[in-house]
């Protein structure tokens, strides 16, 4: 288990990770962008969307570092776009680290299950530092 760093980029995500990929010497990253991902129906994806990278993951000498860009009208603010990502392939400790750290704070998404992950969620703890909460299991790619 590993504490992640997960950076927010308003636009320009995929610039950013090619970059670090380039400076750090990684593999070029396999990026996500919403338009590539399962569409609800009752939901029209903005145009101004489906380039956006959704995810992507670098591994920076040992270190997992994540990116996306902010979905369009979610708020953007330069300086505070980190996260950190709590990834754990024990449901059980993601539920009872979730549940610790989301009193006194406040949850932005209940966990649930997703098309990538079968338990995730996010939250502020009451110390404002912004967590999201993911299931890594082995035949998920992420």
């Amino acid at each position: 288990m590993a504490i992640d760093v997960y950076l927010n980029f308003n636009g320009n995500c995929r610039e950013a990770a090619e970059f670090y990929a380039e400076v750090f010497k990684t593999e070029k990253p396999e990026i996500m962008t919403f338009g590539e991902a399962p569409q609800h129906p009752d939901y029209t994806l903005p145009e101004e969307a489906k380039d956006l990278v959704m995810h992507t993951r670098l591994n920076i000498n040992g270190s997992n570092v994540m990116f996306s860009d902010t979905f369009p009208g979610y708020p953007f603010t330069l300086g505070n776009n980190i996260s950190l990502a709590f990834v754990s392939k024990n449901e059980e400790e993601i539920r009872s680290t979730f549940d610790a750290l989301k009193e006194g704070g406040t949850v932005a998404m209940e966990l649930q299950e997703t098309f990538w992950s079968k338990c995730y969620g996010s939250l502020k703890d009451k110390f404002g530092i912004e967590w999201q909460f993911s299931h890594e299991d082995k035949e998920l790619k992420q």
